[in-house]
């Protein structure tokens, strides 16, 4: 109890609580009548009238502060569209960085502005758009507050900047078609604003600057009103796409031609009803393949774009195993599996998000035709707080799985004045049954955790608890370890000092630790413990961390670690050194280095990567990246190496190509993968793709050649 209150008055000290809002906190849109010109001059007379705001306040480096900067927005709609006009002044436009053009950038190496709208008002959800001076375009669907981004959501928008001697300008349009929102007469939205002045490390918001909040927090934002009498439009979009190339392999030629496509359905303001037909993939981007040196499996990320709209309608895990991973819909073993098709159904209504999903894949080979469905509900409680079920089902000829899970969270942005604290839990059970066989596969199948999150600026602490029983088995999701009980807990403080001018902070670490034992047994299986006397984050940009890390493992059975090498059953302690170190992505050149070494089970191990990125203009960025592995055992010592590098060349905002390369000497196999993609008209899109395949186990030779062209032309009605 003594230790409790010490840890939490250590907490109460190593903040400061202070208001992070400024009047206006409120912006008020202006009805336009007048056409606007999308050309980023703000010369219309409705922004001239229209009421703007200024009181930008600075996050870093200087918390608090007034801006460097003088950064302006007002808002200006019709009744079909929303327009933002943002002055972004600069004393020195010569040092203005922009670095990408390409749409979903990677914003946070370049100057730019963010809006993060949220037109649920409810202090939880909303849309992120991003822009930078060169005009490229991001924008990300962010739920509970910033706890999950879905970066792949692709709304209809459009910007455009101007750059003069005065600074950088922007003139943004967004439909109302794009956004959800209730049928009000009347709308207020929450919203705020962030400008990122990269060449100063300098982060303003026009509210809730704090340290202890992103723009993502949108409870801790301003207001927007003054928008009344508006249409969202667009009810029904009709995307048909058709494809058609070629593939060569072994000097044969086959052809190949689709015809698909999607209709949605706005049912409400805010509910999307999605029917998918012969659903494809062709323009999807290879998987980066890894060599794994663990015993158990890898995660790979979802890319179809298919699955990735929405996502977070769908998603709930324990721990970190995952109830739903789509990535086991069309794809099995690594073989692609045709999607016949399917229907989907998310959205919110009040205060409800919900997501449903049914998909129907057709036979290939040995694998039956197979239906996949998903139901997730959660509902807001309190002020920023929810609970959820939801439940699975794969369902073939064989037989079927099934899981079903409940979860609740508490969430305050409240505590000790305006703390962050996270509370809550998770329950799964699994039910399996195959068809003719009367074994039961449904003792054992339970999996729950129960999680505590502390998030904050200076002090950082998790704690939890997680099961998954033997005979969990969630083929609809992810969990690549079973039958285990895990214990973890991390403490990180973050101090700032003002009197140590290099630094913006520090990153010390007493304890990281995961402690795991086999469930039915209760026997120790694994500890991996990690600390970190040393790391910083420097005013220039640059991270740096020293870690220090004790990983036990007690593997019951022998496994193959790679090519017939086998790690014997036993108990193994390893210790490792670890050193990051990051430079700042804003530079023309920058790079990402990790070097580990130490113990690796009977032998040694010494780990390297390399991560760099090279922008030579504005519409060109080189990267590459090496990870090496030596390992020293006693019956034999080898090398890995993966390499990696990709070129990306965007002509403007909506017509960029890239060209990926990917080789590893397990493998041993070179993928190359190339893409234009062109976005005729906001919402259609043309893809063209050449995959090939070279086989390097005696020289180089090539093995099969893809080249497809895909386009998807959107209709609304």
């Amino acid at each position: 109890m003594k230790q409790s209150l010490i840890f939490f008055l250590i907490i109460l000290l190593s903040n400061n609580i202070f208001g992070q809002h400024s009047k206006p906190d409120t912006l008020t849109a202006m009805f336009c009548e007048n056409q606007i010109k999308l050309d980023g001059k703000l010369d219309e007379d409705c922004w001239s009238q229209a009421i703007s705001i200024e009181n930008f306040t600075q996050r870093e480096q200087n918390e608090g502060e007034p801006a460097t900067e003088k950064t302006r927005v007002a808002v200006v709609y019709t009744t079909n569209e929303i327009y933002f006009g943002i002055w972004c002044y600069d004393s020195e436009p010569d040092k203005i960085s922009a670095q990408q053009m390409a749409r979903d950038f990677n914003w946070r190496s370049d100057d730019n502005v963010e809006i993060m709208l949220s037109t649920f008002n409810d202090n939880r959800n909303g849309y992120l758009f991003a822009t930078n001076p060169n005009g490229a375009m991001a924008d990300v669907w962010v739920t509970d507050e910033g706890k999950d981004w879905n970066k792949d959501w692709n709304g209809v928008w459009d910007v455009a900047v101007d750059i003069n001697e005065q600074g950088w300008f922007i003139e943004m349009v967004i439909p109302f078609s794009t956004l959800k929102f209730t049928k009000d007469s009347a709308q207020i939205w929450g919203i705020n604003f962030e400008r990122n002045i990269r060449r100063k490390k300098e982060q303003l918001l026009w509210q809730g600057w704090s340290r202890l909040y992103d723009v993502e927090r949108i409870s801790q934002g301003g207001k927007l009103n003054g928008i009344s009498n508006i249409k969202q439009g667009t009810k029904i979009e009709i995307k048909p796409y058709v494809l058609g190339g070629f593939e060569f392999t072994d000097g044969e030629t086959d052809n190949t031609g689709k015809i698909g496509g999607e209709v949605n359905i706005d049912i409400t303001p805010t509910l999307k009803l999605n029917f998918s037909a012969n659903t494809d993939f062709a323009q999807v981007e290879s998987d980066r393949k890894q060599i794994n040196l663990s015993r158990f499996s890898l995660y790979y990320p979802e890319k179809r774009q298919f699955f990735l709209e929405g996502k977070n309608y769908y998603d709930m895990s324990v721990g970190s195993n995952r109830l739903f991973y789509s990535r086991r819909i069309g794809i099995d073993q690594e073989t692609e599996v045709p999607i016949i098709g399917g229907v989907r159904f998310f959205g919110k209504l009040n205060k409800t998000n919900m997501g449903i999903m049914s998909i129907q894949t057709n036979a290939k080979d040995s694998i039956l035709t197979t239906n996949y469905s998903v139901i997730n509900i959660k509902q807001d409680i309190f002020k920023q707080s929810t609970v959820g079920v939801i439940a699975t089902q794969k369902y073939s000829d064989k037989g079927y799985n099934r899981v079903y899970g409940t979860n609740f969270t508490y969430s305050t942005s409240e505590l000790f004045g305006e703390k962050n604290l996270i509370v809550g839990g998770t329950v799964a059970l699994s039910e399996t049954n195959i068809f003719g066989d009367n074994e039961n596969l449904n003792t054992n199948n339970l999996s729950y955790d129960l999680f505590l999150h502390y998030p904050n600026d200076i002090t950082e602490f998790d704690a939890g608890f997680t099961t998954v029983q033997k005979e969990f088995n969630p083929e609809m999701g992810f969990a690549n370890r079973k039958d285990y009980q895990m214990l973890y807990t991390e403490l990180q403080f973050n101090p700032r000092f003002k009197k140590m001018p290099a630094f913006r902070n520090l990153i010390l670490k007493p304890i990281d630790i995961n402690y795991y034992i086999n469930d039915q047994t209760k026997d120790l299986e694994t500890i991996a413990y990690e600390w970190r006397p040393f790391g910083f984050v420097s005013k220039s940009g640059e991270f740096m961390e020293f870690n220090i890390m004790h990983l036990y493992d007690n593997p019951v059975e022998d496994f193959e670690l790679i090519d017939s090498i086998f790690i014997p059953a036993g108990s193994y302690w390893d210790h490792r050194f670890e050193i990051q170190f990051n430079s700042f992505r804003g530079r023309k050149i920058a790079a990402q280095t990790k070097i580990n070494i130490g113990e690796f089970y009977t032998g040694l191990r010494q780990r390297f990567e390399l991560y760099t990125f090279i922008n030579l203009n504005r519409h060109l960025n080189v990267g590459f990246d090496w990870q090496r592995s030596y390992i020293q055992l006693p019956e034999k010592s080898f090398i890995t190496d993966e390499l990696g590098g990709r070129v990306d060349y965007a002509f403007n905002p909506k017509l960029q190509t890239s060209l990926f390369a990917q080789w590893n000497n397990e493998d041993d196999d070179i993928l190359v993968n190339y893409r234009i993609n062109w976005i005729p008209k906001i919402g259609s899109f043309f893809y063209f793709v050449i995959n090939q395949e070279y086989n390097t186990d005696n020289g180089i030779s090539i093995e099969r050649t893809t080249i497809i062209g895909k386009l998807i032309w959107r209709f609304a009605i």
